[in-house]
């Protein structure tokens, strides 16, 4: 049989934008220790629209650990208390009966809080549209070996495409800072042969528009690797750093277009 639990539920309530939210207090009864904690925020929704009220607004998607969209606070800690995991990945049993759980949305500047715990992450989007790409005419489809490529490379290349994109790091970090974000992103496409004739120019542009968009600098304090829900290390920010610094020397002797 299920063990259940009685939770006391805090949740950030906010009706738009332009409103001002405050934390509402719910009781849930009955919670099975196998649901997630996104199936426990639909029951209790489904008991909030049969009472007449407006459920809780969060963003879902996969609901699989890969979208990234499941962004949210759960006391104090973005994704939860588990490591290296989503907030839909998330089961009840690594809570209590009788527990306090507060649950808010990211708590950044750049990610302004659209309602509830739903917040506009469109800024890490024009990151990636600033230089997370290459320009290469693809083609048709290649033999897998036409373009070898050293193991340690492609290990580390894909560690770095492991991240996806939640924001978690920026919510983590004291500064809200998208150091690691972004030197995910760059890191990915600068360590591979395809990108590497953009890299330099990638680097700059990513990094400019990091600090357009209002994130704050790294001071190494690492919240955000124990935060990310795919454990990037802190090792892209070096690598980030690396390229920035060699992309602003390159840039001055042979100005990027």
């Amino acid at each position: 049989m299920d063990k259940t639990m009685n939770l006391t539920l805090k949740v950030w309530r906010q009706k738009s934008a332009n409103s001002t939210g405050k934390f509402e207090n719910y009781q849930l009864e009955a919670v099975s220790e196998d649901s997630s904690f996104l199936e426990m925020l639909d029951i209790l929704s489904e008991q909030l629209v049969e009472k007449g009220q407006e459920p809780i607004a969060f963003d879902h998607d996969c609901r699989e650990g890969i979208c990234g969209a499941c962004s949210m606070t759960i006391n104090g800690i973005p994704h939860g208390p588990e490591r290296g995991t989503t907030a839909c990945q998330l089961h009840m049993r690594h809570f209590h009966d009788g527990q306090t759980i507060t649950i808010e949305p990211w708590r950044a500047k750049p990610f302004p809080v659209m309602k509830d715990l739903v917040v506009d992450r469109t800024p890490l989007d024009r990151i990636i549209q600033a230089g997370g790409f290459i320009t290469a005419r693809a083609g048709s489809a290649v033999d897998a070996n036409a373009m070898p490529i050293a193991k340690e490379v492609a290990d580390y290349a894909m560690d770095a495409a492991a991240c996806i994109g939640c924001g978690a790091c920026v919510a983590a970090c004291p500064n809200a800072s998208a150091m690691l974000f972004t030197g995910a992103k760059v890191s990915h496409m600068n360590s591979l042969p395809q990108g590497k004739p953009e890299k330099h120019r990638r680097t700059l542009a990513m990094v400019t528009t990091m600090d357009g968009e209002g994130f704050g600098g790294c001071t190494n304090i690492g919240e955000c690797e124990a935060a990310c829900p795919k454990s990037i290390s802190l090792d892209m920010i070096a690598h980030l750093n690396r390229d920035y610094a060699a992309a602003q020397v390159r840039n001055f002797f042979h100005p990027v277009a």
